[in-house]
């Protein structure tokens, strides 16, 4: 699960930045890097719900 989560994470990250810098600011292209920015953020999210405890780790 971590590495398709790892892989999603790439992969809109990679369509995100190509959108903000190759392409125009039309509709289409803002409407895809909104949803490749939730994308990340949904990825980011899963992937941290998913961390391990790690020994020696004090809880806050």
């Amino acid at each position: 699960m971590k590495t398709l989560l790892r892989l999603i994470l790439s992969a809109a990250l990679v369509a995100n930045v190509f959108l903000g810098l190759a392409v125009d600011r039309n509709g289409l292209e803002v409407a895809l890097s909104v949803v490749s920015g939730v994308v990340v953020l949904a990825s980011a999210a899963g992937l941290w719900a998913l961390r391990g405890s790690r020994e020696g780790r004090s809880e806050l």
